[in-house]
């Protein structure tokens, strides 16, 4: 009898993503290109978070964004609206975006007339922590309103994060969400990530998650270095 033979499509679908993403990663260091890859739940504050990044570094830098959904163009537009450039992808069922997908969306950007791209990914505590997207920076979002518990439930997007946001700090007086529990449970999980609290409505604490964020992107900017 002959032995069965086992096809192993996931781990070539990421030895392939990976592979492309490090080209993607390698094209957009090459143009002196920085991208960030904010990833967090539906509703966590992904949008009004890049929002106000722009409206701190868009004297700084040249910027564009790259928008995930399943479908339609709603947080794309509210980019175009401040006056940005923005590229929507419309997953088509994909939960998360994949390094093919980003060099689809760069054939709509040039790279070299630019020098931050912030990449919205689709809204997902779990896909978007598998797939490599080419991102230099990577950072996860939490929101307030979705519980202290998260990084237990969800611990493979708090292990892959170059930081974390804990969103909606002015939610606290009417919840029982604990920040020093989340940031402990986040600290078992990724000692190296920093975690700020901010608000996206009031702007608490955005000045001093804009000032690391400056500060990698311009160690990655001088040194190209990442971590693949």
């Amino acid at each position: 009898m002959n032995a069965t033979r086992v096809v192993r499509i996931r781990e070539n679908i990421f030895a392939e993503n990976t592979m492309e993403a490090r080209d993607v990663r390698s094209r957009l260091s090459a143009a002196g290109t920085i991208m960030v890859n904010v990833m967090a739940s539906p509703g966590a504050g992904k949008t009004s978070l890049i929002l106000r990044g722009i409206e701190k570094l868009r004297d700084r830098y040249r910027i564009a964004v790259i928008e995930a959904d399943l479908d339609s163009t709603v947080d794309a537009d509210k980019i175009t609206a401040v006056g940005l450039p923005a590229v929507q992808i419309e997953t088509g069922g994909f939960c998360h975006v994949d390094s093919k997908m980003v060099q689809a969306a760069l054939r709509e950007i040039d790279p070299a007339s630019l020098d931050l791209i912030f990449l919205e990914n689709v809204g997902n505590l779990i896909c978007p922590a598998q797939s490599d997207t080419g991102a230099h920076i990577n950072v996860a979002i939490l929101s307030v309103p979705e519980g202290d518990d998260k990084p237990l439930k969800y611990p493979v997007m708090f292990r892959a994060v170059d930081a974390v946001l804990l969103n909606k700090i002015d939610f606290l007086p009417v919840t029982d969400f604990d920040p020093a529990a989340a940031r402990e449970r986040i600290g078992v999980l990724n000692a190296r990530a920093p975690v700020f609290e901010v608000s996206c409505r009031t702007a608490a604490g955005i000045d001093e998650w804009v000032s690391w964020l400056v500060t990698r992107i311009e160690t990655h900017r001088k040194t190209g270095s990442h971590p693949d």
